[in-house]
């Protein structure tokens, strides 16, 4: 199984097993189809027709649906009936978040993991941040001395912004880059970060429905209506090692320039060639395989979000002590 990536407008639509997606091409009507069996996730880029039928032949195989808006910015997420439910796991999970201290302490374990991945990332190229780097590694030691949620989130605003500023001097292109806008974004650097962002997020939602695990039920992020707020505080730690280092790298090689963007809109719209770059890209991430220090097997980079997601349950079920991952490579 894998993931499906769409990019053309058009439709889709259940023929026996399979999902079949239509659409036109040079003035030629075409038919693509896929075995329901093989798809892990659909990712849907272009403007896509699918109807209920279509929808709830999905659910009945497990597949997560995930749609982007024509910006190429996230949209949401079809979420099929949850398959591997916990009364238990359920109970425990909201506990972790009503009992404040237990709360705090996973929330500070989100932001250590996300910051030790901004550490590593600094030190790729210490020689140009070393500055950037000795602030960070400062608010790394501040985290535990936080005594609320908002302290710890304040903390993280700061970590964010310091490690931001070292992007110009981590980025061999002439990119405009002053500070994050996420909505929208204003430019091509926050463009593709926005986007590159959005796809480790689903990632990391599509490896929690693998698990026992409720989406909607954070510690770092305050749950709240229409969002998987779990899911956006584990990607907080691999944002920056999965996502940046793939940013780092496509604009370092130049796999993707000004060209892939809008100039029309100041280059804040990652055109179709440019999404499919980025897409590839993480794609490989994800299936790249390395030797785990635990396991003393090879796993892949997506594999090892699904092993985070294992280490908070056992923490929740009161198994074993939660601590976030750190990246050894």
């Amino acid at each position: 199984m894998r993931d499906y990536y769409i990019f053309k407008s058009g439709r889709v639509s259940r023929k026996d097993n399979s999902v079949m997606f239509e659409y036109t091409e040079d003035g030629q009507d075409r038919h693509v189809p896929i075995p329901v069996n093989d798809i892990d996730a659909l990712y849907l880029f272009g403007e896509v027709d699918l109807n209920t039928k279509m929808l709830n032949f999905f659910a009945q195989s497990n597949v997560m649906v995930h749609f982007f808006n024509y910006y190429g910015y996230y949209a949401g997420t079809f979420y099929p009936r949850e398959f591997l439910n916990s009364g238990d796991v359920i109970v425990k999970q909201v506990a972790s978040y009503l009992k404040k201290p237990t709360r705090l302490e996973l929330a500070k374990e989100f932001v250590k993991g996300a910051a030790y991945g901004t550490i590593q990332n600094l030190k790729r190229y210490k020689e140009k941040t070393s500055e950037e780097l000795e602030k960070v590694e400062t608010y790394f030691a501040d985290i535990d001395k936080q005594s609320t949620i908002p302290q710890v989130m304040g903390l993280e605003g700061n970590i964010k912004e310091t490690y931001y500023a070292a992007f110009p001097k981590i980025i061999n292109q002439d990119v405009e880059f002053e500070k994050r806008v996420k909505n929208p974004p204003d430019n091509m650097m926050n463009a593709l970060i926005s986007f590159v962002n959005s796809i480790i997020y689903t990632e990391v939602l599509r490896e929690i429905y693998k698990t026992q695990l409720n989406p909607t039920i954070s510690y770092l992020h305050e749950p709240g209506y229409r969002r998987f707020s779990l899911s956006l505080d584990i990607a907080e730690i691999f944002k920056p090692i999965y996502g940046d280092r793939v940013i780092f790298a496509l604009l370092n090689n130049n796999e993707l320039q000004k060209k892939h963007f809008d100039k029309d809109v100041n280059y804040a719209y990652l055109k179709e060639e440019g999404r499919k770059i980025a897409v590839k890209a993480i794609d490989e991430k994800m299936n790249t395989t390395i030797m785990h220090k635990q396991l003393k097997q090879q796993v892949s980079y997506r594999r090892i979000m699904r092993l985070e997601l294992y280490k908070l349950v056992k923490h929740i079920l009161g198994e074993d002590k939660y601590q976030s991952f750190r990246i050894w490579w």
